[in-house]
């Protein structure tokens, strides 16, 4: 997987529910591996901002992702748009 940037709930979620996807993976089964009920899940996709922290790292280990925190880029919005 390339490095895709999220400035905001919705684009992490985005990105998580395409790697969930690309790994062949239902909300049910990854809520499984990492102990969640799908609906969780589903609001970590959705970019609901009340999740936990932990919820989202667990997610991010399940789908062989890390997390990783960079001065922001200075490009438009316009820009990081194109890349969702």
């Amino acid at each position: 997987m390339t490095d895709q940037i999220a400035r905001n709930e919705k684009q992490l979620g985005a990105i998580l529910r395409r790697a969930r996807k690309n790994a062949g993976l239902t909300q049910g089964s990854l809520g499984n591996q990492i102990h969640l009920r799908q609906g969780t899940v589903s609001r970590l996709e959705a970019g609901e901002p009340a999740m936990q922290l932990r919820t989202l790292m667990a997610a991010l280990s399940a789908l062989d992702l890390e997390l990783v925190v960079r001065a922001r880029s200075k490009g438009s919005s316009a820009d990081i748009e194109d890349l969702f």
